[in-house]
């Protein structure tokens, strides 16, 4: 990332496809495709893991931070690697082609991985491929297809309020179950097999047009997840196994109660005491997913916030420092020469500024938030952006450019951006002038959200923070990567230098 280039910000689920959900099929290649053809280096997606309607399908919570999300399966890649047959799929209902259904499209995509499945269960024992895949991932595909299984026979309940035996993972009654329950268990293992073939098939084809793939990782991971059920003494628990403290940020600008996110905090002193080894072997799963990621809430690696589990807002936390320094110096042994995206957004107190200056990590400048009276000094400004940093148009978690300048800018801001621009500029316009600047920034890296590229409004944001439907839906159409499009990239990357 110290050379100039550029990407685009797309998650998968977003992508073209027949089956209501974008996915690892020939839409994901032609993107690649329309990537390399506009001369961008980078492909920055969500977090894969798993989504469920009870966290209103957010990619930034899941059973587990290991596990893929089977719903990107492609049924046309399963077609093609021989798990189904071409009439097995030919019966898809009528999906949106602008908006991802979840409910309609896990009732259609789990019954074509029952038909998967069965298919093909009785060689899963005899092919060496689907054994060595559960070999190198048994460090937590073990403990997450059990988990699941056991989840799914007690009808959704949270893993606290299973048996204790369960609860408390004795041996004999894992040991029960994973008998009883084997089929259901060798199913999940299957569908994680095919979901990690048909990624590193993308990626692979990605490598082959010298596109960068940018993951994203959360900080902290749901309670009810087989990450915690399966490692307990690395979080914050009491007797019960229940959450004593957990994560959020206290009250700002933005709210007067702070956010309460609910996640278990981590025991930063018995992660040290292991030399970190489940971040470890986080971090090295998702190396081999990625080229590079992101870590999001990056100011909670050197300090976070705690709430006692108990407390309905945020307001009673406290600060708690965690082992910053310690902590990357270890994985920068594990991993020398990695690239992360430190996400430095909002409040960032000397002492995280400090860490990210220190280990060398590019922080993140959204143009979005640039304008404002403070536009001389502020620091996401294009005239105060540095080199090593990364430059974003706006985030998943941001309105779209249009639908910004449209419903959240005075006049005053508008009158400001035009003086700043040096032309007026109009809704029509704006998220052409803005990507210009983003292109033109010193900034080594640029990555514009596909929704600012075609100019779309608030209608297709990704994610609405505290909005508990509607996120995580929008969907690329078609016809929207036109030739007209490609040109104008192509155009703007070459003459800013970045292709």
């Amino acid at each position: 990332m110290e050379k100039r280039g550029s990407g685009v910000l797309l998650h998968i689920s977003s992508l073209t496809s027949p089956y209501g959900i974008g996915d690892f099929g020939p839409d994901a290649y032609e993107f690649a495709d329309f990537l390399a053809g506009t001369r961008q280096k980078f492909w920055q997606i969500l977090p894969l893991t798993l989504t469920c309607p009870s966290y209103g399908n957010s990619p930034y919570s899941s059973y587990s931070t290991f596990a893929g999300n089977h719903l990107l399966i492609s049924p046309e890649r399963l077609v093609r690697d021989g798990y189904l047959s071409e009439s097995d799929i030919q019966d898809a209902p009528a999906f949106s082609k602008e908006r991802v259904d979840y409910k309609a499209v896990t009732e259609y995509k789990n019954k074509i991985f029952s038909m998967a499945y069965e298919k093909n269960r009785d060689r899963l024992a005899n092919l060496q491929e689907f054994q060595r895949f559960c070999s190198e991932h048994s460090c937590w595909l073990n403990d997450f297809s059990l988990f699941i299984s056991i989840k799914n026979y007690l009808k959704g309940s949270e893993w606290s309020k299973w048996p204790e035996d369960l609860r408390d993972r004795k041996k004999e009654a894992l040991t029960e179950l994973r008998e009883k329950l084997g089929d259901e268990i060798l199913r999940e293992k299957f569908l994680q097999y095919i979901f990690f073939n048909q990624w590193y098939s993308l990626k692979n084809y990605c490598d082959s047009k010298d596109i960068k793939l940018i993951g994203d990782i959360p900080i902290y991971v749901n309670y009810d997840s087989s990450d915690v059920w399966a490692n307990p003494g690395i979080f914050s628990l009491d007797k019960e196994k229940k959450p004593v403290f957990v994560a959020g940020v206290p009250p700002d600008y933005f709210s007067s109660t702070g956010q309460l996110w609910g996640h278990p905090v981590y025991k930063w002193d018995v992660l040290k005491e292991s030399r970190y080894s489940w971040w470890i072997k986080r971090i090295e799963h998702n190396l081999k997913l990625f080229h590079m990621f992101r870590l999001d809430h990056f100011r909670g690696f050197v300090g976070y916030w705690q709430v006692r589990s108990n407390e309905k807002t945020a307001i009673n936390g406290k600060w708690v420092e965690a082992p910053a320094e310690d902590f990357f110096t270890e994985l920068l042994k594990h991993f020398p020469g990695i690239s992360i995206i430190a996400e430095d957004l909002g409040v960032i107190t000397p002492d995280v500024r400090e860490i990210i200056n220190k280990f060398g990590f590019p922080g993140m400048k959204v143009l979005l938030f640039a304008f404002g009276e403070d536009l001389p000094t502020n620091p996401y400004a294009p005239h105060n952006h540095i080199k090593h940093c990364v430059v974003y148009t706006g985030t998943h978690d941001n309105n779209t450019i249009t639908g910004w300048y449209k419903t959240e800018l005075t006049p005053e801001d508008r009158n400001r951006i035009s003086r700043y621009i040096g032309k007026e500029i109009s809704d029509r316009t704006i998220h052409w002038e803005l990507i210009r600047l983003a292109m033109m920034s010193v900034a080594d890296t640029v990555i514009i959200p596909m929704q600012d590229i075609l100019g779309l409004g608030e209608k297709d944001r990704m994610n609405l923070p505290a909005s508990p439907r509607g996120n995580w839906e929008w969907r690329l159409a078609p016809q929207q990567l036109s030739n007209s499009l490609i040109k104008k990239i192509k155009e703007m990357t070459l003459i800013y230098g970045r292709g």
